[in-house]
């Protein structure tokens, strides 16, 4: 878990324009989820996208078959390799305004670049690819990186360097120059444990001139306790840590010890695998600890309601949703929000998932009404945790 992943906004600004500049190359090979998908789920899926309720003409262009066809012999929307067959190409191109899509009613409309790179692609085969957060990520080749073993753990910028290089130099631009020497321990100082270097620790830095000095540097930083309490800092605030209630008034709740447990965890490098089941159900390992019953805390950590007026099932429900929301979120990096409500617009997502989602949930003891740790409340159960003195 101990792994570098903070970037300064600076650096991902330019990776992310010298990337888009790439892009634009006029011969680069036409990727469906990168050049086509963006087409299609702004002009097309409103009418013909994921959501049942507003589907047109029964036409999904959002998946595989509703592109190509059902395999069955009936033609797709779309002819590999056949553009001017394609049923997608004939109404993007047609003259008539009752056949042209999209519609003039819905104020949209694609370029002429645009609909010359959907025909492209279909000329092309129209090879389709998965929704991009779900396909295996693939390693790049990349001229010029060091990839030997030994050398990569001494340079292990060399490949993203690379990377930065060639695109740089196809957009006629150059990249910073490497920073110095200060500027380097302040930026690892801040990344890692969120405190500035001493005077003296800046010193004892610059006067170390060994090819290990820069690795010296970060490896005290990862053992440091305060590098276990600055990336709790961000996971707190992931699994919506508080100390309060959340609703109506700011009634106490004694939770401090999970935000014990999430320190320990990174200072102690634990696998995110086991940090991730210590979360979501300790509570129900076999022979589980105390530290494990302390982190599936995480599922008591959402708002509660102490008001007087608090329907009891109404609120459950609302915790429920509020759980598949966070977890969803923060393990998956998916949005289920929009799903309590209907089917995701945009993503392969239903309302039904949702639900299934939340019936993992379905077994915590709680009622809607929160006042405090009593027989009257909802919090329960609980355990009592010595502190240190």
């Amino acid at each position: 878990m101990k792994t570098l992943c903070a970037a300064s906004c600076g650096f991902l600004g330019l990776f992310c324009a010298l990337t888009a500049g790439w892009c634009q190359a006029a011969d680069r090979p036409i990727q469906f989820n990168r050049d086509i998908r963006p087409l299609l789920s702004d002009n097309c899926f409103a009418c013909h996208g994921p959501d049942r309720n507003k589907r047109q003409a029964d036409l999904r262009l959002d998946t595989k078959e509703g592109l190509h066809g059902p395999g069955n012999g009936q033609p797709g929307t779309v002819v590999p390799g056949k553009p001017e067959e394609s049923e997608l190409i004939r109404r993007l191109t047609a003259t008539d305004p009752s056949e042209r899509m999209p519609p003039r009613e819905s104020g949209k409309q694609l370029t002429a670049a645009e609909i010359e790179l959907l025909t492209r692609w279909v000329a092309e085969g129209a090879p389709y690819e998965g929704h991009w957060a779900f396909l295996p990520r693939q390693t790049r080749p990349t001229a010029g990186a060091k990839t030997a073993a030994h050398e990569f753990n001494q340079q292990a910028s060399a490949r993203l360097d690379a990377l930065i290089a060639a695109t740089a130099k196809a957009n006629g631009l150059t990249p910073a120059p490497e920073a110095d020497r200060i500027t380097l321990i302040r930026r690892a100082y801040f990344d890692l444990v969120g405190l500035p270097p001493t005077e003296a620790q800046v010193d004892a830095f610059l006067k170390d001139q060994s090819p290990q000095a820069y690795e010296r540097l970060i490896d005290g930083l990862l053992a440091s306790p305060h590098f276990g309490e600055r990336l709790a800092m961000w996971w707190l605030d992931l699994v919506r840590y508080a100390d309060s209630v959340g609703y109506h008034g700011d009634q106490e709740v004694s939770v401090s010890p999970f935000r014990q447990y999430v320190i320990d965890s990174f200072n102690a490098n634990k696998p995110f695998d086991q940090f991730t089941i210590e979360q979501l159900a300790g509570d129900l390992l076999p022979e589980r600890t105390r530290e494990q019953l302390i982190a599936s805390g995480y599922n008591r950590l959402g708002m509660m309601s102490a008001e007087g007026g608090v329907q009891d099932r109404e609120y459950l429900a609302k915790y429920m949703a509020e759980r598949v929301r966070n977890a969803s979120g923060t393990w998956l990096g998916i949005t289920l929000g929009c799903c309590e409500c209907h089917d995701h617009k945009f993503d392969p997502f239903s309302t039904r998932d949702f639900y299934r989602f939340g019936s993992f949930f379905a077994d915590i003891k709680e009622r809607g009404l929160y006042s405090g740790a009593n027989a009257d409340g909802n919090w329960g159960p609980f355990i009592k945790v010595p502190t240190a003195d």
